[in-house]
């Protein structure tokens, strides 16, 4: 009596790995036909939204050490997303920008997370999908969580 197969997890914290998962998975092949990863995004949306910010200060923020996102920034700039700049004001820092190119790889991956979204979500109408966002932000700041960091960058060595 409810122990077969179809008697499964079904709490909300299972529903939410699941989703994440799922939601996870069908991101990265949206963004791999891109040519990047998760991470490639996470990075240019962060370099995107403050400009000239060092490396040191970008591992601070995902709470990585520098030579982590060394080796992320050095992929991004073979790619021809990002570039290195000499700090004016300390010239052992290095300061990070988009080129063009970076830029406008990140609008397609606006589209292409829009997209992701929007097929993700489909069973919400818009005023459920704000409730939804709303809710998974309660959750996220009482358990203390990096606003738009990814825990996943501190899972990777």
């Amino acid at each position: 009596m409810g122990t077969g197969p179809a008697a499964g997890p079904r709490g909300a914290a299972f529903l939410l790995a699941q989703i994440g998962a799922h939601a996870a998975g069908r991101f990265a092949e949206r963004v791999g036909t891109l040519g990047l990863t998760p991470a490639d995004v996470g990075l240019l949306r962060m370099i995107a939204g403050r400009p000239g910010r060092s490396q040191r200060a970008l591992a601070e923020e995902l709470g990585v050490v520098p030579s982590r996102v060394v080796r992320l920034i050095d992929d991004l700039e073979g790619k021809g997303l990002v570039e290195r700049r000499r700090s004016a004001e300390d010239r052992r820092n290095h300061e990070l920008h988009l080129t063009a190119e970076g830029g406008r790889t990140l609008g397609e991956v606006s589209r292409a997370a829009a997209a992701h979204e929007d097929a993700l979500l489909a069973a919400l109408d818009p005023e459920q999908r704000g409730q939804l966002r709303a809710l998974l932000e309660r959750v996220a700041a009482e358990q203390e969580l990096t606003p738009g960091v990814h825990p996943g960058y501190r899972a990777r060595g």
